[in-house]
């Protein structure tokens, strides 16, 4: 690259620079870049024409100001001007200016592609990796058109420089992933796999670049590099640190490019060729033997270039998965990091020790390091490294260790971060049935996973246990006793409820000899629990207390009292109601014979997948591969619920694949959420437009909407919501329509309509600017358990936004339970070039789904009364952070979504409210009761409701609006 002289050093510019940094405020600065810009329009509107200098300053002073943060809109035609320039620091400032500031839609874009044409066929070295910059840089789709035949041109032609074959091949590279459709494969792609021949490292380093992101979607295309590829490792691998001298770091010849290298051969099977594949065999016992040797030198810089290597070597002989002694190498070398000081390293030999146990040659390698890893996790300091260690314990479990496995991952659940309950609950549910022989360890197993875990039981763990305790006699009495003894717990789980609930009801009888677990027992044990339990588990405790009144007629008074009471045939929830009528009167009318065949014990499960492994399956991130382990068929015969068509899912953590860090059990990487039944998505519909019925789907339903993602697949690469995203949420509790988020450049409005549990919003996006947004794009996504608790659908947005115009989206909501999190919204889009990200969180809150509920008051305090239950009941003491206008605390009240009740409490000073949150798996009474203290400036608020988390949200959302 020519030296700048001394000449261009630009003292304006300089000049400048230093008035801006000396400025005391942002006025101040606003005031001079003001002044200065006048001062370059003026400059280039003047009749003296301006020579290539002063163009050059004036130029670097307008980027200087864009880079401040200030909108530029003028000056781009005279950046365009210096393309033209036969000067190297006048074109180098005008590729710069069009490089951050000139976007793919520009008028201009017609002239610089002209300009760069120049520039390529001039033959000037410094300016053709100028004019490949810019392209590269711009990476637009109209720059790919342009330029796409004529790069590959100059990198295979023979008479190019090598740093002009640097640039071009990335240059290329950039194109092809930015519009892989323009980038046509020719005669040019069997000459640039010989670049790996090139004698110029750098060259060399550039185009295994654009190889191995080539040869990933047309691997046979370049199978010819195999060898090649092979052949230049085996010259770095076996030269000496003095070989390599200018591509040498801290004593390791060419580290960058060895890991290219590496990875560019996992894009393939092993070589047929004997030669090619001894080599390379060769070549990577060299890599492990010189991993053994004493290190030369003690930096850090040393060591990770040496690992880097080592690892990536790793991963092709795992990919390769052919070569036992390799396999068995390669970890027994990563045992020896498995407890090194370097956290990294621990990591890094944990995960890759996770894809090795799947390989039948180093199972057995793999598993001599159990004791270390379940020391690691325990000891670990770390989470994500015990998390590590947590997988590959799952990886490396088989019949021989499955109970010891078992005990300790049941032991760290006690203990485990929060973020990866849920799947070691998985795993530790998939082991147990997996390598189940002694099915009463099958059930001491789920009943301890579920009295550790409970809250991360999904409901698919425990149903498969009512499936495996039905399908198998030998199994039933004992687990009856284990879930008898499990309810006397003081505080129970309402899963281990669940599975006790259904078990006494089929099998009670197989421990009712017992006094000690006679019927009445029994009855009075699940019973105890009743009044703590949602309403699903209500109605399942229901049909239990039928079942035994055909079990035991004994209980047939007892239990008969219990439905006719006033709280089950009255009870406000219509499910418990209906069951509590329907079965009072099947007991009192029906004979024995009757009820027996109504109620005999359930038939066995028909052989069906395990609905845990369904359950995988859907969640399976897209790295896993599901594979056939060689004691598939003993797993198949267990379990007579039939696991046959789910073993290879059961694998799917034990695959090899070339990412060792797969997720095992796709939490991170979940499929998009499915959207409602057809019938909730009629009415989603329907209940808002005059279109017609339209079924909710994941993707896009036959309304146009897009199902909304999981976090995790939500966006390449979201922004974190915006710090003020709480407060501006709090603005929007108790009303629905305004201004949600505004900055210098975007506005977003909002206005929404809510209906029983469903509700429709409007999101108004509007440009400020006179630049039009490209490239803008939204994206809804529900974090974590949220995708489970609201179906959220939304309607794509154009990807182009005028200066100064608005569009529109529409968002359907479904509330399918009750919720504490709020969905995020990302944008982006591209304004001048520069990406904007921006994340907000929808102000969608449980209260949204409110039905006001009009009371009389004696209705009101027995209602109140009722929910007397501590966990029942939120409450908040607080500061008034507003005025005690009354007329505003009543419109905030009302806008809760709840009725405002007069004339019901004594104290008339006082407010109470009532309502009725719908959703669509229940319905959660909800009273409220507000006291303001006008003297000292307080307030109480007090909240009941029939679901605790209901209680403590409703209460933390509105005492931030008072």
């Amino acid at each position: 690259m020519p030296a700048v002289s001394k000449g261009d050093g630009m003292r304006g510019l300089a000049v400048f620079i230093s008035d801006i940094r000396n400025c005391k405020s942002k006025e101040a600065e606003i005031k001079r870049i003001n002044k200065e810009l006048a001062n370059i329009r003026s400059k280039f509107k003047g009749d003296k024409a301006l020579d290539g200098y002063s163009k050059k300053k004036y130029v670097c002073k307008l980027l200087f100001i864009f880079l401040l943060g200030h909108d530029i809109d003028f000056g781009h035609m005279e950046a365009v001007n210096l393309l033209s320039s036969n000067k190297y620091t006048e074109k180098q400032i005008g590729y710069l200016f069009i490089s951050v500031l000139v976007n793919s839609n520009s008028e201009l874009i017609r002239l610089i592609n002209n300009a760069i044409k120049n520039d390529l066929s001039s033959r000037n070295p410094t300016f053709m990796c100028l004019a490949l910059h810019c392209i590269a840089n711009v990476g637009s789709r109209e720059m790919a058109e342009a330029f796409a035949g004529e790069i590959p041109r100059i990198l295979v032609a023979g008479d190019t420089m090598d740093s002009v074959k640097q640039s071009a091949a990335l240059c290329l590279l950039r194109l092809y992933k930015a519009s892989p459709d323009l980038v046509l494969m020719g005669e040019w792609t069997s000459r640039v796999v010989h670049l790996l021949n090139d004698q110029h490292m750098g060259v060399v380093t550039a185009a295994i670049s654009l190889i191995t992101c080539l040869s990933s979607k047309n691997p046979d295309e370049f199978k010819t590099c195999v060898s090649l590829a092979v052949s230049r490792l085996s010259r770095i691998v076996s030269s000496a640190s003095t070989d390599l001298q200018d591509y040498t770091y801290y004593f390791v010849p060419a580290p960058w490019l060895s890991c290219k290298l590496l990875r560019l051969l996992q894009c393939y099977p092993p070589p047929e060729d004997g030669a090619v594949k001894g080599r390379l065999v060769e070549c990577l016992e060299t890599i492990l033997n010189k991993a053994q040797e004493p290190p030369k030198s003690k930096k850090v810089q040393h060591s990770n270039a040496k690992n880097a290597i080592l690892f990536e070597a790793i991963s092709l002989i795992i990919h390769y998965d052919s070569e036992p002694n390799l396999l068995v190498r390669a970890c027994n070398q990563l045992g020896q990091f498995l407890q090194h000081r370097e956290t990294n390293l621990r990591y890094l030999a944990l995960e890759s020790m996770c894809t090795l146990a799947s390989s039948e040659f180093s199972h057995e390698a793999v598993k001599t390091h159990i004791e270390t890893v379940i020391n690691a996790l325990k000891t670990e300091r770390d989470v994500s490294v015990r998390q590590r260690a947590a997988d590959l314990l799952y990886a490396m479990c088989d019949r021989s260790n499955a109970k010891q496995i078992v005990a300790e991952m049941l032991s760290y659940l006690e203990t485990a971060d929060y973020s990866i309950r849920e799947e070691m609950v998985l795993k530790v549910a998939i082991l147990a049935e997996k390598y189940a022989v002694d099915y009463s360890w099958y059930v001491d197993t789920i009943l301890n996973l579920i009295r550790i875990a409970g809250d991360y039981v999904s409901e698919e763990v425990w149903y498969r246990v009512i499936q495996i305790v039905i399908n198998r006699d030998d199994v039933q009495g004992y687990a009856a006793k284990t879930v008898f003894e499990a309810l006397q717990a003081p505080a129970c789980h309402e899963n281990m409820v669940k599975v006790g609930g259904y078990i006494l009801g089929e099998f009670g009888n197989l421990i009712a000899g017992d006094p000690r677990s006679s019927p009445l027992v029994q009855f009075n044990l699940l019973h105890s629990k009743f009044h703590l339990c949602s309403v699903p588990t209500r109605a399942l405790l229901l049909s239990a207390y039928i079942k035994f009144i055909n079990l035991f007629p004994e209980t047939k008074a007892t239990i008969q009292e219990v439905l006719r009471s006033d709280s089950q045939i009255r009870n406000s929830d219509v499910e418990l109601q209906q069951r509590a009528v329907e079965y009072l009167k099947l007991s009192s009318i029906a004979s024995t014979d009757v009820l027996a065949t109504v109620l005999e014990e359930m038939p066995p499960f028909p052989e069906r997948e395990s609905s845990i492994l369904a359950k995988l399956k859907k969640k399976k991130g897209p790295g896993a591969v599901s594979v056939e382990l060689e004691d598939g068929k003993e797993r198949g015969e267990l379990n007579g619920g039939g696991d046959r068509g789910g073993d290879a899912v059961i694998a799917a953590s034990n695959a090899s694949t070339p990412s060792p860090s797969a997720d095992l059990l796709g939490l991170r990487s979940a499929a998009p959420v499915s959207g409602a039944a057809p019938s909730a998505g009629s009415l989603l519909v329907d209940v808002f437009s005059e279109a017609g019925p339209a079924a909710a789907s994941a993707g896009v339903n036959d309304d146009g909407f897009l199902s909304s993602a999981p976090s995790s697949a939500a966006s390449e690469d979201p922004a974190p919501p915006l710090p003020e995203s709480d407060e501006l949420l709090n603005k929007f509790v108790c009303k629905n329509n305004g201004v949600l988020f505004e900055n210098q450049l975007l506005q977003i409005g909002i206005k929404s309509e809510y209906r029983q549990n469903l509700g429709r919003m409007y999101l108004f996006y509007g440009n400020k600017t006179s630049v039009q947004f490209v490239s803008f794009s939204t994206t809804v996504s529900c974090p974590g358990e949220l995708q489970s608790q609201l179906n959220v659908q939304t309607k794509t947005v154009e990807p182009l936004v005028e200066g100064g115009a608005q569009v529109q989206q529409v968002i359907n909501i479904e509330c399918l339970t009750d919720f504490i999190d709020a969905p995020l919204l990302n944008i982006k889009f591209r304004y001048g070039g520069a990406l904007q990200n921006i994340s907000l969180k929808l102000p969608v809150t449980i209260n949204k789904f409110f039905q006001p509920t009009e009371m009389a008051a004696a209705d009101f305090f027995q209602r109140w009364k009722q929910l007397s239950q501590p966990q029942q009941e939120a409450q908040k003491i607080f500061k008034a952070s507003h005025g005690m206008d009354t007329e505003v605390l009543k419109a905030k009240l009302l806008g809760l979504g709840t009725a405002l009740l007069e004339n019901v409490d004594p104290n008339p000073e006082n407010y109470v409210c009532a309502g009725v949150i719908q959703t669509k798996a229940q319905q959660v009474g909800c009273l409220l009761r507000l006291e303001p203290n006008a003297q000292a400036q307080m307030y109480r608020l007090t909240l009941r409701s029939s679901k605790d988390t209901v209680s403590q949200r409703v209460c933390d959302l509105l005492a931030e609006q008072f």
